[in-house]
């Protein structure tokens, strides 16, 4: 549960669940692309289909440092809009791969996990602002990580969709 915590405050900081990243390296190159999918800021998310009917409209995400370094410390500072309240009974679903093999797959109350970063359902229509900062572990097992978060409201509208993919352990950059 801690890897899932920590590759979900990185995929979505509104939803940071833990105060750990435990898939990080010292060789990690900066995360970025240029697809027409990318969330804006330093950080290595793409929505995962266009965000134009999200609840959430993410005006930027930003992580210092990016990439992050094992053994450190990670800021996570990020802005959204919601164009609605999202009540409870919101739910986030989070699949995680190790490369081919999937490490996690699993639904979680978002009203639940939001508490990890000071908020509280009902998240009210606009503007909300996040900063987290989370210490990274030393140990970081090195390889492919493919992280999908989905979360969506009781009544299954679409908050966000946001995923990453990150090497870990060698001198290849990182895509969204």
């Amino acid at each position: 549960m801690k890897l899932s915590t920590a590759l979900l405050s990185i995929t979505f900081p509104t939803l940071a669940l833990s105060k750990s990243l435990s898939f990080l390296s010292d060789s990690q190159a900066p995360l970025g692309s240029d697809t027409d999918l990318a969330v804006p800021g330093d950080n290595p998310l793409v929505y995962c289909q266009d965000p134009s009917d999200n609840i959430l409209a993410i005006q930027h995400v930003n992580l210092d440092p990016n990439p992050p370094n094992s053994g450190s410390k990670l800021t996570i500072e990020a802005r959204g809009t919601f164009s609605e309240d999202v009540e409870e009974g919101a739910k986030v679903r989070l699949e995680v791969k190790y490369g081919l093999v999937k490490l996690i797959n699993q639904e979680a109350d978002l009203c639940e996990q939001i508490k990890n970063v000071d908020l509280k359902c009902p998240l009210k229509k606009g503007e909300t602002n996040i900063t987290k900062v989370i210490d990274i572990p030393k140990e970081v097992p090195p390889g492919t990580y493919h992280v999908l978060a989905d979360v969506y409201t009781k009544d299954d509208k679409k908050i966000t969709c946001l995923q990453a993919t990150a090497k870990f352990g060698s001198k290849q950059k990182n895509r969204r």
